[in-house]
């Protein structure tokens, strides 16, 4: 699976997902219309940066706090076809591969993407480009990477069910 965009760079660390999507929006079940609050509590401004193909710039441990699925929804609905970080916090981690949208660890690429930069990642070879550079990341593995592919995991996992 490959995903490209231009970054967009997510300032801070231990970033909290009650920040990135408070919880005064939580009743909003359609992800077109959890795009307007996607880092309401964070930096709104962020939102008009994802124009067209994005891969968003991480640091470390993001994504802590709640799990909230309506961030990696909000993300892949503004146009995040991709999470390129020095870390992820687990639960957030676990509901982007649920949810379908790639998320990489590979703290040399996120330290080197700057806002703009042109980003590749290919995630079953483990590698991230960011404006020519390549760097190496864990790859994902084959039944995540399969996830991925199928639309998430309920896909997958229907997919499965029907196959049995």
């Amino acid at each position: 699976m490959i995903a490209t965009g231009k970054a967009v760079v997510v300032p801070g660390t231990n970033v909290d997902t009650d920040i990135l999507y408070p919880g005064i929006y939580l009743n909003i079940d359609d992800p077109e219309l959890m795009k307007p609050y996607l880092f309401e509590g964070l930096d709104p401004s962020l939102r008009d940066q994802l124009v067209g193909d994005t891969v968003l710039v991480v640091s470390e441990n993001f994504g802590m706090g709640s799990s909230r699925e309506h961030v990696p929804l909000a993300m892949k609905a503004s146009g995040v076809r991709c999470v390129v970080g020095s870390s992820f916090a687990r639960i957030f981690y676990r509901n982007c591969i649920n949810l379908a949208l790639p998320a990489i660890s590979c703290p040399q690429a996120a330290e080197a993407a700057k806002a703009g930069s042109e980003i590749s990642v290919d995630a079953a070879a483990g590698t991230v480009t960011v404006d020519g550079r390549e760097f190496s990341a864990a790859p994902v593995p084959p039944f995540m990477l399969e996830m991925l592919e199928r639309g998430g995991l309920i896909p997958w996992a229907q997919h499965k069910l029907a196959r049995s």
